[in-house]
């Protein structure tokens, strides 16, 4: 039981990587608050863990200042956040609206920085602490068709390596994880998509999201909680400012 007696928060904790995360840190004996912006979803997925569910909209401050008050109230402090909250979708620039950037960067970039932001207010920084934003490997490369998801992504890396130059001298890590295309409800939504927008069938959409894993699989979100497990455990503290890639190889 490697967490006894640490709390964390998840955002975007009901499903997917999310929620593999939770379950993983729960498992190792760690107390688990999981938020989203549907709380039915969120009360199921926490009785599979006996975690505690908060619903909190991560693009707006009021949200998440009242959701990580409610969360420190609940368990006296936060000693992991996890920022995984998230959106995926691209547009041609060329046709791309200024409102569609502002959402991207909302929920991807501002909420990563508003999720932290309050973490940290109510975590005992001087003790021990572990602060991981889930990014993608378009944070790394950037990816076709996906400019703003792309400079979200990019942006939450550098956050990330900035704030770790600031606590380095702490008992505290900041470090990003990267993954590459996991098999989640978005891949579905994206496929979705994909189809629609290029004309293919749905299997050759999925197909194109594949071919861009090198080893030619999807991720699985238990790959991705598994490094999140690590990230947050003893034996890591020095692994810092990282932005640690789940790809399955090179390009």
């Amino acid at each position: 039981m490697l967490l006894t007696g640490k709390n964390a928060v998840i955002t975007g904790g009901g499903t997917g990587i999310g929620l593999a995360i939770a379950r993983k840190l729960a498992a190792e004996g760690c107390n688990v608050a999981i938020t989203g912006r549907r709380l039915d979803v969120l009360e199921q997925a926490a009785d599979s863990f006996r975690g505690y569910a908060v619903k909190m909209d991560v693009a707006h401050e009021a949200s998440v200042v009242t959701g990580m008050q409610s969360i420190a109230d609940h368990f006296g402090s936060i000693d992991i956040c996890i920022a995984n909250a998230g959106i995926a979708e691209g547009q041609n620039i060329r046709n791309s609206s200024f409102d569609f950037w502002r959402k991207i960067m909302a929920i991807n970039l501002d909420g990563a920085y508003l999720t932290i932001r309050e973490s940290l207010r109510h975590m005992p920084v001087k003790d021990w602490g572990r602060v991981l934003a889930v990014s993608s490997i378009a944070g790394v490369r950037g990816l076709k068709g996906a400019h703003a998801y792309s400079a979200s992504k990019h942006g939450v890396i550098g956050m990330i390596r900035a704030l770790s130059a600031d606590h380095a001298k702490l008992p505290i890590t900041f470090n990003a994880i990267c993954p590459g295309y996991v098999d989640t409800d978005i891949i579905e939504r994206n496929t979705q998509s994909i189809s629609e927008r290029a004309h293919i069938s749905h299997d050759e959409a999925r197909a194109l999201m594949v071919d861009l894993n090198p080893h030619g699989r999807l991720i699985t979100a238990e790959e991705v909680a598994s490094a999140a497990l690590w990230l947050c455990s003893p034996g890591s503290d020095s692994f810092d400012g990282q932005a640690m890639e789940i790809s399955g190889g090179q390009p």
